[in-house]
């Protein structure tokens, strides 16, 4: 019988069924990877607050066996979760003051993030909108409409932002309306994407997506979100260069996470590997304090001290700028 293992995903699966057929279950998880059954109970107690999602086109890059790869950690629930720390929050970024609307988070000048959907591709266990109210922020397209009247309204902001959950769960039918909605309207310049998409589900990048994506008169730039070099297999370098080729901005933001990349070699090679795939380095993320995600956590100092020796050992266009968000901010903080 044919496995996940034995088959190309890019030759059998659409990334709609891809999506729909992701592993979601402590026991899925353990069986596919290989990892001790003693994991089950610490798994599902985690879940309860917060629930697995993996594709199998990002598991298959996981060593199996492997309790310590740095993929499966990012995506392994785990009940250190459930342990309440000091400074760790459900909105770090105060981002339900700032949400005027179903969909809309206005928090920075000259732009807006729109929330198409609250799917996602992968639940990464440091996401911090773990606990966003999403079942408050899914517009139906009556709701969509008082959404554009805002930004129709507002004159000043000239970047719309897709966010999420992850805005490439939509469809591109979707998408495509989308963007001519915001197409018609004159002061908006840019349409910014982030998705973890293109690294999770390679295949999401079709010729619908780059048919909408370079027919609209908006500058289209899109950010994807890696965090290990071992993400970049083939099928991810392609899909990589397939967006950077057809004339869009492309972008990467990563976040600092304790033993998944907090070392000087891993981000070196991060980067080498972006670069490759014709990919900026564009941020590196301090850890944003959502609660669940204090594991992953490591000292402001540490962090500057492995920047400083990626600036000293590598060419500045692959050294990222290393940031982190504070609600109330106006932008993000250079560190």
């Amino acid at each position: 019988m044919n496995t996940p293992d034995t088959i190309a995903f890019s030759e059998t699966k659409s990334w709609q069924q891809q999506l729909s057929e992701a592993i979601s279950s402590s026991e899925e998880l353990i069986t596919y990877l290989q990892l001790p059954r003693n994991l089950k109970a610490d798994i599902d107690q985690a879940i309860g607050s917060f629930a697995l999602r993996a594709p199998y086109a990002y598991l298959q890059r996981i060593k199996k066996g492997d309790i310590n790869d740095p993929l499966l950690k990012q995506i392994l629930p785990i009940s250190r979760e459930l342990v309440e720390q000091p400074g760790f929050t459900a909105d770090p970024l105060e981002e339900q003051q700032a949400n005027p609307a179903p969909g809309i988070i206005h928090k920075y000048p000259g732009r807006v993030l729109l929330m198409p959907t609250s799917a996602c591709a992968i639940n990464c266990r440091y996401c911090f909108r773990r606990h966003f109210p999403y079942e408050e922020n899914t517009p139906s397209r009556q709701q969509w409409q008082q959404s554009l009247d805002y930004l129709r309204h507002d004159s000043s902001i000239h970047e719309v932002i897709l966010s999420g959950g992850d805005p490439l769960a939509s469809s591109d039918k979707q998408l495509a309306w989308l963007s001519q909605q915001l197409s018609d309207i004159p002061h908006i310049k840019e349409l910014r994407i982030h998705s973890r998409f293109p690294i999770v589900i390679p295949d999401r990048i079709n010729d619908e997506f780059l048919a909408w994506t370079t027919a609209t008169r908006l500058n289209v730039v899109v950010v994807v979100h890696c965090n290990h070099p071992q993400e970049i297999d083939e099928d991810v370098l392609n899909c990589l260069r397939r967006i950077q080729k057809n004339g869009l901005i492309l972008l990467n933001q990563a976040v600092l996470l304790r033993d998944v990349n907090n070392k000087l070699k891993t981000l070196s090679d991060l980067s080498q590997r972006l670069v490759e795939a014709g990919c900026i380095p564009y941020y590196l993320h301090l850890l944003d304090k959502v609660q669940g995600a204090q594991h992953f956590d490591i000292d402001e100092a540490e962090a500057i001290g492995l920047h400083r020796a990626m600036a000293q050992s590598m060419p500045g266009y692959m050294v990222p700028r290393l940031v982190k968000e504070q609600a109330g901010k106006s932008s993000k903080t250079i560190i």
